[in-house]
């Protein structure tokens, strides 16, 4: 699967890059979640706690990547 990432000309630092993007989209979700509602707040932080999931597997892989540059 890395060779094929690498192939298509994703490289580690993009990788890196979108994995800390993640980080603050899920930090963004999680500040608005607490400006909606009652009723909408759990799906809003639930949202935000799937986000917060992606980071870690993105940066794995952008280790990953970075083993064949």
């Amino acid at each position: 699967m890395r060779e094929i990432l690498h192939s298509l000309g994703v490289r580690s630092t993009h990788v890196h890059l979108m994995s800390l993007g993640a980080v603050a989209l899920c930090v963004g979700l999680w500040i608005r979640a607490k400006t909606v509602d009652q009723e909408e707040r759990g799906n809003a932080e639930r949202r935000a706690l799937f986000v917060g999931l992606w980071p870690p597997t993105l940066w794995v892989i952008g280790d990953s990547l970075s083993e064949l540059e």
